[in-house]
C-alpha cells in the first residue's frame, strides 16, 4: 500500500517536472526535500527524547544510577547487529562522506543512506550513546537530495545543489534555525556556490524549520529563554573564553581521533569491540550521568537558575548545593566528553560530533564564568557565557564560525549576544586553524586528497583523474639511433616531443623538436648525429599515481609544456599542460553551481 502511494506521488512529481522549467522544478524539489528531512528529524529527535525521559523517570523511582549505564551497551550492540545483518556489514559515518561523494562520486550517495542513518543513530544515541544526531540527520538529508535528483535524472550541478538543500533542511529542522542551516550547507559542505544557488537552499531550510516548528514539541529542541544583556566591560573575559575554546577544540579533535584510531586497530570481532567500548562508556556514564545521549537537557539546566540539578540522581547528589563540587563535576565531565564520544563511535555506534561540540562548549562556558565569579574576580553572566561557549567549540571543531555565530543567535531567540559570539567564534577558529589545518570531519579525507577544502583549485583538481589525460600513443626513439629516424617520425606525426627509451622501456631522456630544429635541415648532421647526443634529461617526471594537484605543481616548477609519465618505473606516456588545463576548465564549468 505504502509502495503504491509513493509510486503515485512520484508520477505526480514527474508530471510537474514536464510542465515546469528546470529552475522551477529545483524550487519544488527543495520544498519536497525540506519536508522529507524535517520528518526524519522529528522521528529521530522524538525517539531520543522519549528514551531519555523514560530513563530519567526510572532513575527517579528506583534511585539506581546504573540504569543509564545499561542502555548505551544495548544500543551500541544493537547498532552493530543492524549494520552486520541489515546493512551488509558497513555504514559510512560522519559528514565527510558527503564531501567525498561530491568530490569523487559525482554527488551520488547510496540509497540505503536514506534510512540507514536514521535506524542506527536512533539505536546508538537514542539509547544513550554519547554522540549527536545532527551528523546522521545531515547525511540523511544529503541522501534524500542526491537520490531525488537521480530519480528524476537531474545533472551533477543540480544533484549537488539538492544535497545542499537536504543538509540545510536537516540542520534547520534539528534546531529550528534556518539561517544556520543555510550557512552550514555552504560553509562546511558546498564551499563553491554562486549567489543564485542560495535561493533553493534557503527555501529548503525554511521548509524544514517550519515543519519542525509545527510538529515537533518545542521542549525537545535545544533552545534558551534566559540570557542577560551584553556588557562591553566583559569583553576581555570573552576574549579569554575564545582562546580557551580554541585550545579545547584542538584537544577534542586530537583525542577523539586517537580513540577512534585505537578501536579501528583493535584486532577483535565487531561484537566484542562493541562490548569493550560500550562497557567503558557505561563506566563513564555511571560516574558522569550527563554524558548520556546528546546531553542537551543538561545544557539547558546549566543556563538556568538552578544548575545544581545536574547532580540529581548522581553519586554527588548530596553536594548539589556546593558550588565548588558542582564546578569540579562540570570540569571533569567536560574533559572526559571526548572519550565518551570516541568510545561511542569507535566501538561501532553511529552518531556525530555536532552535539558533543555544543555540550563541551556549554560546559566550558559555565566552568569559566562560574570560576571567575567564585574567586571574586568579576561577576559574569553565567548563562551568556554558557551559550557563547557553544559557538566557540563549534567554530573551532568544524572550522565554521558563521554557522556557530548564527546557530547560537537563533536558538537563543535573538541577536543580543552577537558581539561576544563573533569575538569568541573568530578567536577559537583562528587558534584551531593554527594547530589543525582541517576540521575534524575533513581531516581524514584531506590527507588522501579526496575532500573539498577552501582552496578552489584543489577542490577541482581533486576530482580529475590523471588516467584520462595521459597520452599513451606517443612515438618513442632509442638513444643509439641517429637523427634520421627521428626526422622520419616528425614528418609523419604531429608530435613535438619524443621519449628516448632503452630496450627495457626505461626513460633515459627526451627530445624536443625546438631543440633540434636547426640540425634537421643539415643532412650530414642528421646522418651522423645520434639521438643520445641531443636528448635532454626531463626537468620533471610524473608518476601515474600522482594526484592532479601534484601534476600541476610539477608543470609550474618545470615550466614545461609536456612531461613524461612513468608507471612502475617504466615510460608510459606524456601529459600535455594544455590538455590538463582544458580538463580543468571543463570540470570547472560542470561543477559551478548556479
Amino acid at each position: 500500500m505504502l509502495k503504491k502511494y509513493f509510486r503515485r506521488l512520484e508520477s505526480i512529481i514527474a508530471l510537474a517536472q514536464s510542465l515546469m522549467t528546470p529552475k522551477q522544478f529545483i524550487f519544488l524539489s527543495s520544498v519536497l526535500i525540506g519536508v522529507s528531512c524535517s520528518l526524519a528529524v522529528i522521528v529521530l529527535k522524538t525517539f531520543a527524547h522519549s528514551v531519555f525521559s523514560f530513563a530519567t523517570y526510572i532513575n527517579g523511582i528506583l534511585k539506581l544510577s546504573f540504569i543509564n549505564s545499561i542502555l548505551p551497551i544495548v544500543g551500541i550492540v544493537l547498532t552493530v547487529f543492524v549494520v552486520k545483518r541489515v546493512l551488509n556489514g558497513s555504514i559510512e559515518k560522519g559528514t565527510s562522506q558527503i564531501l567525498y561523494a561530491v568530490a569523487k562520486k559525482a554527488s551520488i550517495i547510496p540509497r540505503k543512506q536514506m534510512y540507514a542513518q536514521i535506524v542506527t543513530s536512533s539505536l546508538t544515541v537514542g539509547l544513550g550513546g554519547s554522540a549527536g544526531l545532527e551528523s546522521p540527520i545531515v547525511i540523511t538529508g544529503a541522501a534524500f537530495g542526491s537520490n531525488f535528483a537521480q530519480n528524476f535524472k537531474l545533472p551533477y550541478k543540480d544533484r549537488t545543489l539538492l544535497i545542499g538543500c537536504g543538509v540545510a533542511a536537516g540542520i534547520s529542522a534539528a534546531f529550528n534555525a534556518p539561517i544556520a542551516g543555510v550557512l552550514f550547507a555552504i560553509e562546511v559542505l558546498l564551499v563553491d556556490v554562486s549567489i543564485s544557488a542560495f535561493t533553493p537552499i534557503m527555501i529548503s531550510a525554511a521548509t524544514g524549520a517550519l515543519v519542525s516548528a509545527i510538529v515537533l514539541d518545542e521542549t525537545i529542541l535545544l533552545s534558551f529563554k534566559k540570557q542577560e544583556a551584553f556588557n562591553y566591560h566583559n569583553i576581555p573575559f570573552y576574549v579569554l573564553l575564545g582562546i580557551l575554546t580554541g585550545f579545547i577544540a584542538v584537544y577534542y579533535a586530537r583525542n577523539f581521533q586517537r580513540v577512534e584510531h585505537y578501536f579501528s586497530n583493535l584486532k577483535v570481532g565487531p561484537y566484542r569491540k562493541a562490548l569493550i567500548g560500550s562497557s567503558l562508556l557505561a563506566l563513564l556514564i555511571f560516574i558522569f550521568p550527563t554524558l548520556f545521549g546528546e546531553g542537551y537537557e543538561s545544557i539547558k539546566t546549566l543556563s538556568e537558575s538552578d544548575p545544581g540539578q545536574i547532580l540529581d540522581n548522581t553519586l554527588f547528589a548530596d553536594f548539589r548545593n556546593n558550588q565548588w563540587v558542582l564546578l569540579l563535576f562540570v570540569g571533569c565531565t567536560m574533559m572526559v566528553k571526548v572519550f565518551a564520544s570516541g568510545l561511542t563511535l569507535g566501538s561501532g555506534g553511529n552518531g556525530g560530533n555536532f552535539a558533543p561540540s555544543l555540550f563541551l562548549g556549554s560546559y566550558l562556558g559555565y566552568f569559566f564564568s562560574k570560576f571567575i565569579s567564585l574567586i571574586g574576580l568579576s561577576k559574569l553572566p553565567i548563562s551568556n557565557f554558557t551559550m557563547v561557549g557553544m559557538a566557540g567549540i563549534l567554530s573551532g571543531l568544524f572550522h565554521a564560525p558563521l554557522t556557530a555565530i548564527f546557530l547560537i543567535a537563533e536558538i537563543t531567540g535573538g541577536y543580543s549576544l552577537m558581539i561576544p559570539l563573533m569575538i569568541v567564534s573568530s578567536i577559537s577558529f583562528a587558534i584551531s586553524k593554527r594547530f589543525e589545518k582541517y576540521s575534524l570531519d575533513v581531516k581524514g579525507l584531506a590527507k588522501k586528497g579526496h575532500a573539498f577544502t577552501s582552496n578552489k583549485d584543489s577542490n577541482i583538481l581533486s576530482t580529475l583523474d590523471i588516467d584520462t589525460i595521459i597520452q599513451c600513443d606517443y612515438l618513442t626513439v632509442h638513444p643509439d639511433e641517429n637523427l634520421s629516424k627521428l626526422v622520419d617520425l616528425i614528418s609523419h606525426s604531429n608530435q613535438v616531443v619524443f621519449a628516448v627509451v632503452d630496450n627495457e622501456k626505461d626513460l633515459v631522456g627526451v627530445v624536443h623538436f625546438n631543440d633540434i630544429r636547426e640540425i634537421i635541415f643539415n643532412n650530414y648532421r642528421v646522418k651522423y648525429t645520434l639521438i643520445k647526443d641531443v636528448m635532454k634529461t626531463p626537468l620533471a617526471t610524473i608518476s601515474s599515481n600522482d594526484s592532479m594537484e601534484i601534476v600541476m605543481k610539477k608543470f609550474e616548477l618545470s615550466k614545461s609544456a609536456f612531461l613524461p609519465v612513468l608507471r612502475n618505473g617504466k615510460y608510459f606516456g606524456f601529459i600535455s599542460k594544455s590538455i590538463a588545463l582544458e580538463a580543468y576548465r571543463t570540470k570547472l564549468r560542470s561543477m559551478t553551481i548556479e
